[in-house]
């Protein structure tokens, strides 16, 4: 493992917007934001969709479901856990990627959390495993669950592949895991800026660390495909960190692909998955005949 960069280095490292050609810092920031709200207000508009179910009590504890185009018999579903830093966004800009997913028979699921600080990271997990359960148990038409995630989103994601069901009574039938620019150990997020809303300690963060949570592929686990994709202008730190973690996954038995995107930065690697011809939109679309 490389050595850590000194504090001042990790806040840039660790700050996304710093890091893009297109835009500066605060316009990058708002771009994805009304991109991504754009998107979804298309994605309402055109698919058939059953918004803020609860899946718990919390006021955040709640899924924006977009339903195929043809949701006869039996779909997969793409559960989609936003970014933010565990602390900004909501499912509420999340459904960018459906029409072009739903078109091909594919349900899209926006999974709420409790952000930051309101929210802690140990309930944040906990949150988006059980959002996967009530998903299983209340939709029988749920064949086959794909994780995306992208950023905190992608850390998220992660720690649910780490996720020991016997706990919950159900195992949910995860086929793929797509994790887009993600934070796989917590340690350095300690010492910036990024923490002063999360409060976590060394202890939380180590026990949300997917980088240290990775368990041996169980046969079922080794079935499904994990997809790690960073952007070409993610900072050096988040690029590591995806390059780490998927070589991590593979040493433990894992079916990873690595995925290094050109001419993307942190923002628009996810954005894209609201156009047809974008290579990860395409890795959705895959999913009915993989199945």
């Amino acid at each position: 493992r490389c050595p850590a960069p000194p504090p001042q280095a990790l806040e840039e490292q660790y700050s996304p917007s710093r890091w893009s050609p297109r835009l500066g810092r605060d316009t990058v920031i708002q771009a994805h934001l009304a991109a991504t709200a754009a998107g979804t207000q298309r994605a309402r508009a055109s698919a058939q969709t059953s918004l803020h179910v609860p899946y718990g009590d919390g006021e955040r504890e709640k899924l924006d479901i977009y339903f195929p185009t043809d949701p006869s018999g039996t779909f997969p579903a793409l559960v989609y856990i936003h970014g933010g830093y565990w602390q900004c966004l909501s499912k509420d800009e999340s459904g960018f990627a459906a029409p072009p997913l739903a078109s091909q028979g594919v349900a899209v699921v926006a999974v709420g959390y409790d952000i930051a600080p309101k929210g802690h990271m140990d309930a944040m997990v906990l949150q988006v495993r059980r959002s996967l359960v009530f998903l299983v148990e209340r939709y029988s038409g749920i064949r086959g669950i794909y994780l995306c995630g992208h950023s905190a989103g992608a850390h998220l994601a992660a720690m649910v592949l780490s996720t020991d069901w016997s706990e919950y009574g159900v195992v949910p039938d995860i086929k793929g895991t797509v994790l887009v620019s993600g934070v796989y150990d917590l340690e350095p997020i300690l010492h910036t800026y990024v923490n002063d809303a999360l409060n976590m300690s060394r202890e939380v963060a180590q026990r949300n660390s997917p980088m240290l949570c990775i368990t041996p592929a169980a046969p079922a686990a080794a079935a499904c495909e994990v997809l790690v994709a960073v952007a070409q202008h993610d900072s050096p730190e988040f690029r590591r960190q995806s390059q780490e973690y998927g070589q991590a996954l593979r040493a433990a038995g894992w079916s990873v692909s690595l995925l290094d995107l050109a001419n993307v930065d942190h923002f628009d690697i996810i954005e894209k998955l609201s156009e047809e011809s974008y290579v990860l939109t395409q890795v959705g679309e895959e999913l009915p005949s993989s199945l």
